[in-house]
């Protein structure tokens, strides 16, 4: 708290009856300042504090009003986007339900309407057969390169695993343009006569589609000899027999696969 001095004039009046002195008509008034220190409250800092405070305290009761107003219109919004969205997907699946048992054992998975959304699919450029998916290039690698090609599409250079599956790749071989030549993922480039497929399993001699004649390890032109293996139609096949070993350094046209899209 600040001092200050504070001044005050006291009036005081003189006693008639006086004879020492001369007697005036009326009494003479008398003044004396006398001062002292008072203390001095700032009344208006206190008032200003308190102020401060109560607008302090009123604007975080606004803000945190508006906080809890929007949390709940979130929640709210929230709330209703997912009923709406539990409301579709059970609408969709009641449909595509009603769809698949109208429709008869032994046809496609589900009806045309709503295969593209249930039933396994190929990316563009392949061919599905037999829970596959099938790649036949149009541009001439060796066998290495192919099989990269092949790997970079999330896929390899195709295993041949039955009667049917050769059957299938025979007939799309011979619809090629000039009766292209094909890599398959079949090498005996390890050891000599091992033939080995790309996913490391053993041919089986009993499910083998050799051309007549064929292998042969062909080295006259090419040291190296011929250890990869191609789908080619020679005029004619007989009992899907088009498979020729070939040097692994020649370019050819490839077939990739890999599984279709569950």
């Amino acid at each position: 708290m600040a001092e200050a001095e504070v001044l005050h004039n006291i009036k005081f009046t003189r006693a008639r009856g006086t004879t020492d002195e001369a007697t005036p008509s009326m009494d003479d008034p008398i003044y004396s300042n006398i001062s002292y220190s008072e203390t001095q409250r700032p009344a208006s800092n206190r008032r200003s504090g308190v102020t401060s405070e109560r607008v302090a305290l009123l604007v975080l009761s606004v803000l945190l009003a508006a906080a809890v107003t929007a949390l709940g219109v979130t929640l709210h919004e929230n709330t209703q986007t997912k009923k709406l969205q539990e409301e579709c997907e059970a609408k969709h699946l009641s449909e595509i339900l009603s769809k698949t048992q109208a429709y008869k054992v032994g046809q496609p998975c589900q009806p045309p309407s709503v295969r593209d959304e249930t039933c396994p699919r190929c990316e563009d450029g392949w061919e599905p057969h037999g829970g596959k998916c099938y790649f036949f290039s149009s541009v001439k690698l060796t066998w290495i390169e192919s099989r990269r090609q092949c790997k970079s599409m999330r896929g390899d250079l195709v295993v041949i695993n039955s009667r049917e599956e050769q059957r299938i790749l025979e007939s799309r071989v011979m619809e090629k343009m000039d009766k292209a030549e094909f890599w398959i993922g079949l090498t005996d480039s390890e050891e000599e006569s091992e033939w080995l497929w790309v996913d490391n399993t053993r041919l089986d001699r009993s499910l083998t589609f050799w051309r007549e004649g064929e292998p042969n390890n062909w080295n006259v032109t090419n040291p190296d000899g011929e250890d990869c293996v191609t789908m080619w139609e020679k005029d004619g096949a007989t009992d899907l027999k088009i498979w020729f070993d070939q040097p692994c350094k020649s370019p050819h046209e490839y077939i990739c696969e890999k599984p279709q899209k569950a």
